[in-house]
This record gives structure tokens, sequence and C-alpha cells, in this order.
């Protein structure tokens, strides 16, 4: 293999996207050299990385001046600015969609998160992002709550590319896959075109292992235990993906030209700084998957990052892994089910202090 640590991962077929989104990043000329030198093929981006885009420098200053004194509401003008951003990394990822047959080069763009447990607003608003956006290369995010599902697979069943975002439990993940299949079959029942129709499955890693640890903490002992759990669940979700798409029922989705649901791992830096700060990057590159990761876990991998494939192995070990917790006191459903809670409410926490960042800047810049 040859090129940089990245270059030897899409080597062994998993895609490595950027977890951060600005207008600078695209406008600057970075986005094209991140694809070039570090083989970045996607970007995600959620509530969280546009306030944090559009709290600092001056770059949508131009737009929001242009837009503020109009009628629209505050979350109107989000859309608006979003839009440009999504679109226009769309635009320089449309070669790499292109290239990949449609497989990589996408762009994700979140809907509202207070929308969350509400499945009709959910589709109302992704079909609208992708009516208003209208790029091949467009992801809309929705989260995968128990209205998610809903959402998710009448998204699919329309033709539309989504990517389920905030999954952290193995059975929600099975809901999610089971959403995407009934999708398609619906779309193909109906004549439709499924080449056109991609989508990922967004585990959450690291935060897993943060709360498990919290609570063997709370326990007392069991350090062997710690920083172990994360792994193992994708490990498993991966084995799941694996005899899923090599299903009957799968294979007669493909033979309409149906396209797997890859597996995307997300929230992949390292949190505690006792492990080591590639391990989420290096302990799951697996074929036909996807790694989301924030500026700093590129260049630690790009510096010092181990190419293998290691999401197939020591799966006996993941099993006993979820054992050896549940021995131990730490209950995995419960550790699952509020990081689903508070991922929803981290990203509707962001989204209010993004509309009232925006709200801020349009009352300067109008006065």
């Amino acid at each position: 293999m040859s090129g940089s640590p990245l270059h030897h991962v899409a080597q062994l077929g998993q895609s490595a996207w950027i977890d951060f989104l600005s207008r600078d990043l695209v406008r600057s000329g970075e986005l094209e050299r991140m694809i070039e030198q570090d083989a970045i093929a996607g970007v995600t981006s959620n509530p969280t990385i546009f306030q944090q885009a559009l709290a600092t420098g001056q770059a949508y200053d131009a737009q929001l001046t242009e837009l503020a004194g109009s009628n629209v509401s505050t979350k109107e003008l989000f859309v608006a600015l979003g839009a440009v951003d999504v679109s226009e990394a769309c635009d320089v990822l449309a070669d790499v969609h292109a290239a990949s047959d449609g497989v990589d080069g996408y762009v994700s763009f979140e809907v509202d998160p207070t929308l969350a447990y509400d499945a009709e607003a959910t589709i109302a608003e992704a079909a609208r992002l992708h009516e208003d956006i209208d790029k091949p290369n467009l992801f809309v995010k929705i989260p995968a709550t128990k209205p998610g599902l809903t959402a998710i697979e009448e998204m699919i069943a329309r033709g539309r590319s989504i990517n389920v975002t905030l999954i952290f439990s193995l059975e929600r993940y099975t809901e999610v896959v089971e959403s995407y299949l009934r999708g398609l079959e619906r779309f193909v029942a109906a004549g439709g075109d499924s080449a056109g129709v991609a989508s990922v499955a967004s585990f959450f890693v690291s935060r897993v292992d943060s709360e498990a640890d919290r609570r063997l903490d709370e326990i007392g002992g069991h350090d062997e235990l710690k920083g172990k759990l994360a792994v193992a669940n994708a490990r498993l979700a991966y084995q799941h993906y694996l005899d899923v798409f090599s299903s009957e029922r799968w294979d007669f989705l493909a033979s309409k030209g149906a396209r797997p649901q890859r597996c995307l791992w997300a929230s992949t830096s390292t949190k505690n700084p006792e492990y080591r700060d590639v391990m989420y990057v290096e302990d799951l590159i697996g074929p036909n998957t996807v790694n989301t990761m924030p500026e700093s876990t590129i260049r630690a991998f790009q510096d010092h990052g181990e190419a293998a494939v290691r999401l197939t192995q020591e799966i006996d070990d993941a099993r006993a892994t979820f054992d050896a917790l549940a021995a131990a006191g730490v209950d995995y459903d419960e550790v699952t089910e509020l990081l689903e809670r508070e991922g929803v409410d981290k990203f509707i926490a962001s989204f209010e202090e993004l509309l009232a960042g925006i709200e801020g800047k349009r009352a300067a810049v109008t006065a």
C-alpha cells in the first residue's frame, strides 16, 4: 500500500469522512486539499457543528445582511445559511461521488432536532431539505428514535438518501436496518430505481465508553472492563450488518440495484486521555464502512495511525465483554437508552444556542 495512513484505510475498504463543516472550509479550498491529501470522501454535520461555525469569523455576515431584513423566522434563516454550506460542499465532493459510483461523496444536513419524537414533522422537513438542496450526494440526517424509524422507512420508500444518526444500541440498530429494508422494498415495488438511494447507519462510539466507564467508577473496581464496550458494541453491530446484507432478502433487493446501508462510526474522538487517541479509528477499520472524524483525530491518525482490518477480530471477546459488564452491574440497555435521550437533548440545546446566535447577528447587522 502507498500513501498516507488514511489512504491505506481507504484501500482496506473504509471511507474517511470529516465530522465538521463551515463556509471557510469549503471556500478556502481546504476541503479539496483534504480530499486529495487525507483521502476524505464525505462530510457530516449537526447542530453543534453549525453552531461552532457560525459563532466564529465573518464568513456568514454577507448572507446574513442580505437576509436579515426579510420576514423569515430565525430557523428559516439558519436553513438558508446551512443549505449554502451543504450545497457547496456537495459540489466539491461531486467528483468523489461520481468516481465511487455513488458510494461516497455525501454531505449530511440534519433535520431540526426538536422534531426527533415527531415522525410526521420529521418526514416533512426531511422531504423539504432534499427538495431545497436537490443534490444527488445529499444525506438528510434523521435520528434513530422510535418515531425516527417511521420517518426513515418513509423517506427511503420515497427514494431519498438518509443518514440515520444517534444510534447507540444493537437493538435499535436492528430496527434501523429493518426500516431501511422495508423502505427499499416499498420503493422497488413502486417501480423505483434503488440504485440512486443510499444510506448509512451512524453508531456513536466514544460516548458508550464514557457512560459505561462512569458507571464502573461508581461501582468500583473492574478496571479491565473500562474502554471496552464501545468497540465491542460496534463490532457486534458489524456482524449484524454482514448477516443482513448477505441474506436472501437482501439478494433480491441487490438484484434490483439496491445498495447496502453502511455502518458509520461517529463520535470517534477519544474522550479519555488515558486511551490511545486513535483507538476508535484503528479498532473499527473494516470493509464497506465509514469513520467520520473531527480534525484532531484525522491529524492524529495521519501522524501515527496504523491501518489494518480489526473490525472483524475478537468477536467472541466482544460478546464476553457484554457478559462481564452485566455481571459487574452495568446495565447495557440503561446505558444506551440514556445516551439516546442525552444525544437528542444535546442537539436540541446546540440548536437553540445556534438560533440565538443567528438572531443576535441578525439584530447586529440590521441595527
